[in-house]
């Protein structure tokens, strides 16, 4: 019999050419010129492919229309029936399949309307591998975006990662492709092969991906994010009523790869189920109050710490499956932690696998480098004002609160959004359609994320690491800001940094370093930063930091830790500074936990559960963190002996803490301190105690305000300033007679 297709039509299936396989293979009513069904199959690594009637279960052998594997068998005067193929392979085994090109398009045109519009900002759940059951078989759907492609294909172990077998069907002018592959499952991998135009062929991971294969493997794998029970509904219940500008928020950030690993084991990397049995513990005992963790999703270099992003849906593989990461989050939750994921939507990789020249074009990515390109990463930019690709971003930061329950997303690199001509000469950057710097579409998108996700869930936190003077990054959209709830505090971590690491002799001739940040404090809502990015890359840890022998250097970041707590802001720490690491951060090492044994670093440590204990505990250190009618000055002048008195306010009006710093070697004695209100004061914290690992200088537990004028008030006591310390003075006027 003469085969129903024509030649073009058959060469551009054995070539894998064809855009819209539906229209060849499977079944078809052949019309009325020529009445009955034809079934059409690509197997080419079949010897044999019969069509096996549902009804009665009779099989009919297909004839090979082509010897690359291309099957078709005519039904004449037959109606369209249920069926399904008998594959019998070179080594004589059999195996009944069902065909995927019988199976009807999933999406809609409201799907493919809203994808081309950018307004889906849940694209997560039609986009990607999704199992589901279709006219009563179970498999799953793929659906990728490649709209300059000729053809894209499901490949995987199910057709020896042929790209000629299972091609996808091209939907309209959408540039969606998609298909239902039955017999799949979760756990299987797959990727999408596309084939451009010159001559392109590539196999990508899935954009969408919701697991991938571990590295080097590249692979992405087939998962439910559905499948998981939370115990968390509490937290989330609460989570949204809060006014996080007026909590204690002291966020533990954490590499957690190098967090701990296990000697016993190889020095592995813990998994997500053992980090939930021993980092949660840690961070609850500690007193903080959020983790951040440095980003989970994805990518391929474990040197670039997760900022080079391949799989932006994906819980990185290295520590377990995308449920064992839901177990950690909720573990979390229901000991009262909130998650931050650091996200990355400023650039990602050049990996062939990932999105970078997804489709034969610059998909993703700007074709022009002086818009596109990070030459100081070596990484793509994305173009923010593609729809598509806007969407992709706004639904994966969606993403990780709706499936995954995170509390908030820090996102990285924020500065090198807003500026096009961030980190480039002259001539290497192109200006906005105003003529300036800004980069109009990524500003739009930084305020779509932030309206977005604030309003489909309350209470989630946005923190920017933005280190310019960009006006209102934490202000709301609707007042021309950028919407994020808090920015880091870039300028006061240089400045603070800058004077603690000079000699004390020379700390009076900088004082203004301390002060300067008052200037600017209440401009946004700020976060004080010590990042992962202050102990790297030969910056040295932060103790090591510090000036002096080393009882100086643990004295020094005791009183700066003091300082920090008690300065108004969120508060910010990477790990290994809570005990005092002496050695700098490396991603492949655990932190030295060994040094616990000590009672330097014991005391350290015991200083930062204190400090995170009075945060939460004492109104006046959190309650008016960006006003300042939550801060006074008592005494910033005394640059002479580089002293500073401060004084912190709660919303009530007894909730006071009078705050002395010493960031000399020098004990002050007899030294007088002007105080707000008579009646009695508590030292409650005193960097120097013994217990921290002080020489033990400083004050009665209580002090009764003196009625002797000083530094403009009317009551003040003389006080010891430790070497090298602060000390807290809470005022208790439940203790008066």
């Amino acid at each position: 019999m003469k085969p129903i297709l024509s030649e073009p039509e058959i060469n551009a299936i054995i070539y894998g050419m064809h855009g819209a396989p539906f229209s060849l293979l499977g079944m078809h009513e052949t019309g009325k010129e020529k009445p009955g069904v034809v079934v059409r199959a690509f197997r080419p690594y079949a010897t044999k492919v019969e069509v096996v009637r549902v009804s009665d279960g009779v099989a009919f052998e297909m004839p090979r229309i082509h010897d690359d594997g291309l099957y078709e068998l005519f039904f004449p005067k037959e109606k369209p029936f249920a069926y399904r193929f008998r594959l019998t392979w070179f080594d004589g085994t059999t195996g009944d399949l069902e065909d995927p090109y019988r199976f009807p398009m999933q999406l809609t045109d409201l799907d493919l309307y809203l994808h081309g519009e950018g307004t889906n900002y849940r694209a997560y759940k039609k986009l990607g591998a999704h199992p589901m059951t279709v006219d009563g078989v179970e498999g799953v759907h793929f659906s990728v975006w490649a709209p300059n492609a000729i053809r894209v294909s499901v490949v995987g172990w199910f057709n020896q990662w042929d790209g000629r077998i299972h091609p996808m069907q091209q939907r309209g002018n959408s540039g969606l492709w998609e298909l239902f592959m039955p017999h799949l499952k979760p756990g299987d991998l797959y990727k999408f092969e596309v084939k451009g135009h010159e001559d392109y062929l590539a196999q990508k991971a899935d954009p969408y991906g919701f697991a991938s294969e571990l590295r080097p493997r590249t692979a992405s794998v087939v998962w439910n994010p559905d499948g998981y029970a939370w115990k968390d509904a509490d937290w989330i219940a609460a989570r949204s009523g809060k006014n996080w500008l007026e909590e204690p928020i002291s966020v533990y950030e954490v590499h957690l790869g190098s967090w701990r690993r296990d000697p016993s084991d190889g020095n592995r990397m813990l998994t997500y189920r053992e980090l939930a049995d021993t980092l949660v513990p840690y961070v609850k005992k500690m007193g903080y109050t959020h983790v951040e963790l440095l980003p989970v999703s994805e990518h391929p270099f474990d040197g670039s710490w997760g900022y080079q992003t391949i799989g932006y849906y994906s819980p990185t593989s290295r520590f377990g499956t995308p449920d064992d990461f839901k177990f950690f989050v909720d573990r979390c939750h229901q000991e009262g932690i909130g998650v931050v994921l650091d996200w990355v939507p400023a650039h990602f990789p050049k990996d062939g696998h990932g999105l970078g020249y997804f489709d034969g074009t610059h998909l993703y990515e700007h074709a022009d480098p002086r818009l596109g390109e990070h030459k100081d990463w070596g990484t793509y930019i994305f173009n923010y004002g593609r729809n598509e690709v806007k969407a992709f971003l706004l639904s994966n930061a969606v993403f990780w609160a709706d499936v995954y329950h995170v509390d908030g997303l820090r996102v990285d690199a924020v500065a090198s959004m807003l500026y096009l001509d961030y980190s480039r000469k002259e001539g290497e950057w192109i200006p906005n359609k105003f003529g300036g710097r800004e980069n109009l579409d990524a500003v739009d998108f930084l305020k779509k994320f932030n309206e977005v996700i604030h309003l489909e869930y309350p209470g989630f936190l946005t923190f920017a690491e933005e280190s310019t003077a960009w006006p209102m990054v934490s202000r709301p959209t609707y007042l021309g800001g950028l919407g994020f709830d808090f920015k880091w505090n870039m300028g006061w971590m240089h400045d603070t940094l800058d004077y603690m690491q000079k000699d004390p002799v020379f700390r009076k001739y900088h004082h203004q370093q301390m002060t300067f940040s008052m200037i600017y404090a209440f401009s946004e809502n700020f976060i004080l930063p010590f990042s992962h990015d202050e102990v790297t890359h030969g910056k040295g840890a932060m103790l090591s930091k510090m000036p002096g022998d080393m009882w100086q250097q643990f004295a020094n970041l005791r009183l700066l830790t003091a300082y920090m707590w008690a300065h108004p802001g969120k508060k910010l720490t990477f790990m290994g500074m809570e005990f005092g690491q002496w050695k700098e951060w490396q991603h492949d090492e655990s932190l030295d936990w060994h040094l616990l044994q000590y009672d330097s670093h014991a005391g350290m440590q015991r200083l930062v559960r204190d400090l995170n204990a009075m945060l939460r505990g004492f109104g006046a250190l959190h309650d008016i963190d960006f006003s300042w009618e939550g801060f006074e000055w008592i005494d910033l002048n005394d640059w002479e002996n580089s002293t500073l008195l401060t004084l912190r306010k709660g919303k009530h009006p007894d909730d006071l803490i009078v705050c002395g710093y010493n960031f000399t070697p020098v004990p002050r004695q007899g030294y007088r301190v002007g105080l707000p209100k008579p009646g009695i004061y508590e030292e409650v914290l005193n960097t120097d105690a013994a217990i921290y690992g002080g020489s033990g200088v400083g004050n009665p537990r209580f002090i009764r305000a003196e009625q002797i004028e000083w530094q403009g008030r009317g009551w003040s006591v003389p006080v010891t300033l430790p070497p090298l310390g602060a000390i807290y003075l809470r005022y208790r006027p439940d203790l008066e007679n």
